[in-house]
């Protein structure tokens, strides 16, 4: 495995509730919308963090959840939620928008009208997308992907596989374009060493276009880092460049969200610290100290001369 050690990306525009963090490779390995070691901040126009709504997505609108079976919850009864078709078996159970919403995304089906679904009526999923409307989100964590290529990316709505296509679903939030500005505040492949370079640390762009897609192109180097301790550190280097497929708004013919692309180079790069030998520190220090003196000895020569010709023109009276 190859350890994206540390990402941390800020989305200025995209509101956390919106965005998902998926990964696949060419190997057929696929990962969607990905929770573990992943964090989501959310933050307002300025940047300032804002607190998190405990309990959920929204408040609760309604006191009497509708259970599976079609009737409101009783009293006496456990709470069980319809999938609404979504269930694997007859006794699943779906007690909230986002378990419906994840039910949905592994049936491959799209969630068009969430206020037709009672939890998420109940928890008010759409009005939540509405007060969120100008947040955006930072999200940071860590990530394991294999050695081959493939990529991860960051965009809006839950993902899932239809036609063997992988599509995002996007009708649930009513929203003809998305803000795909990003600013990344670090990015590296494996430790830190010394003397890495992370080239998209403090990369920020601003989307102008209503929508589309932002690719990046990574060349992921191995590097092994030895220090003079005989410590070795297995890490990774890589080189970039950079891509914008727009799309027209109302036609998201292109999926909008930020691509990180990446592939293996077959060469390992090795770098090894080691102390300098009592020897070698001496023939330096000769070496300088012979340079000084050849260089003294070319200036006095030259002084010298220069000498001997003033005073023999002095000497001739040509000299004024």
């Amino acid at each position: 495995m190859i350890a994206v050690e540390v990402f941390d990306i800020v989305f200025p525009a995209l509101p956390c509730s919106l965005l998902s963090l998926d990964a696949m490779d060419i190997s057929g390995e696929e990962h969607l919308d990905i929770k573990h070691d992943i964090y989501k901040k959310r933050i307002d126009a300025n940047g300032v963090g804002i607190e998190s709504r405990p309990g959920g997505i929204g408040a609760t609108k309604i006191e009497r959840p509708l259970q599976r079976h079609g009737g409101r919850l009783e009293h006496n009864e456990t709470y069980c939620g319809s999938c609404f078709g979504a269930q694997v078996s007859d006794e699943d159970c779906c007690n909230s928008c986002e378990e419906v919403r994840e039910a949905y995304r592994v049936k491959g089906w799209a969630l068009s009208d969430p206020d037709s679904i009672d939890q998420c009526k109940r928890e008010g999923f759409l009005q939540s997308i509405k007060d969120e409307a100008g947040e955006g989100c930072n999200i940071y964590g860590f990530l394991d992907v294999n050695k081959v290529a493939g990529n991860f990316h960051f965009a809006p709505g839950k993902s899932f596989r239809e036609s063997n296509i992988h599509v995002h679903d996007l009708a649930a939030f009513h929203k003809d374009s998305f803000n795909i500005s990003h600013k990344i505040n670090r990015i590296a492949y494996g430790e830190y060493f010394p003397g890495v370079v992370n080239p998209l640390d403090g990369v920020q762009w601003t989307q102008i276009t209503p929508s589309g897609m932002y690719q990046y192109f990574l060349k992921v180097v191995p590097t092994v880092y030895t220090d003079v301790n005989g410590r070795s550190i297995q890490s990774n280097q890589f080189s970039v460049t950079e891509h914008f497929k727009g799309a027209e708004v109302g036609r998201l013919q292109t999926l909008p969200g930020v691509f990180f692309f990446y592939e293996l180079s077959p060469i390992k790069v090795t770098f090894t610290e080691e102390h300098v030998s009592f020897l070698h520190f001496l023939t330096n220090v000769c070496a300088i100290i012979g340079g000084v003196f050849t260089v003294s000895g070319i200036l006095d020569s030259l002084i010298y001369h220069g000498q001997q010709a003033i005073r023999k023109k002095m000497e001739l009276g040509k000299f004024t």
